[in-house]
């Protein structure tokens, strides 16, 4: 729902759940039925049209963070988390007392010390334009903000995937785990699987899986997430406590007032 910036830091896990949501919600209607896609940008249209006014605008949730490091250490920490559609998300990394974490836009990340700016990037969450960016915006902005990933837009195939009918874009056979491609439910038209290489330096590709998807305020939410490299799961996000159309302070993601607005974990 990211980046390297030391660490993994999504936290959308776009996904075995730790816990559930407390205002459950009523599952979105089906998608309206539509022909299969030509290619990328069609099927990012059916996205849009399908849900477009209906998915939630905001949304939090805390997770559970597992992460493995080469040696096979393993850490577990707890994460708080705030999305704004469509393009940003703030992430508290422990205690949201502490002041630690970052605010990620599509395109940008600003990294938070104690509550100050530590540093900035411009390196973006790949996550934002699927779990809400394209629901919620001119494609043309989602298509600008997927071009930094390198997905081949004129490739699309059908599959099936933890049987389901899925659309993959960017990719010509089930064989190909190396290129640049994302995965869509066919029904219900949210990303299952993103295969990216986020460090331009690198060959190493790193494969997303989002799962167990639930309703929330009009849209879906995945309440898992594996994020593998090298067939090793290096990630695992688990959500609980997740509340969709949450009314937040109107600085909630200004990183220059990390600490001056009142935090929704402690409020609630």
């Amino acid at each position: 729902m990211a980046t390297k910036i030391g660490t993994w830091a999504w936290g959308f896990g776009i996904w075995a759940t730790v816990g559930c949501g407390s205002n459950p919600s009523p599952a979105p209607p089906p998608a309206p039925v539509a022909p299969p896609p030509a290619n990328g940008v069609a099927l990012l249209n059916q996205m849009r049209d399908a849900y477009l006014g209906k998915w939630f605008k905001t949304v939090t949730f805390s997770q559970q963070t597992i992460r493995t490091s080469p040696q096979g250490v393993t850490d577990t920490t707890t994460w708080y988390e705030a999305l704004k559609s469509p393009d940003r998300l703030r992430i508290d990394f422990g205690d949201p007392k502490l002041g630690n974490g970052v605010i990620y836009t599509a395109d940008s990340v600003y990294v938070v010390r104690a509550g100050k700016i530590a540093r900035t990037a411009a390196s973006g969450n790949p996550f934002l334009p699927f779990v809400a960016g394209v629901y919620d915006q001119p494609v043309d902005t989602t298509l600008r903000q997927l071009q930094a990933y390198g997905f081949d837009l004129t490739k699309i195939r059908t599959t099936t995937w933890k049987g389901r009918s899925t659309y993959v874009v960017g990719s010509q056979a089930d064989t190909d785990t190396t290129s640049a491609q994302f995965w869509i439910d066919r029904d219900r038209l949210y990303v299952v699987r993103m295969i990216l290489a986020l460090n331009p330096s690198s060959t190493e590709v790193t494969d997303i899986l989002l799962e167990d998807y639930r309703p929330v305020a009009g849209g879906w939410l995945a309440v898992k997430v594996d994020i593998m490299q090298g067939g090793k799961v290096i990630q695992s996000e688990r959500y609980n406590d997740w509340h969709g159309n949450v009314d937040l302070p109107a600085d909630f993601f200004v990183a220059e007032k990390w600490s001056e607005v009142p935090h929704w974990h402690t409020s609630r």
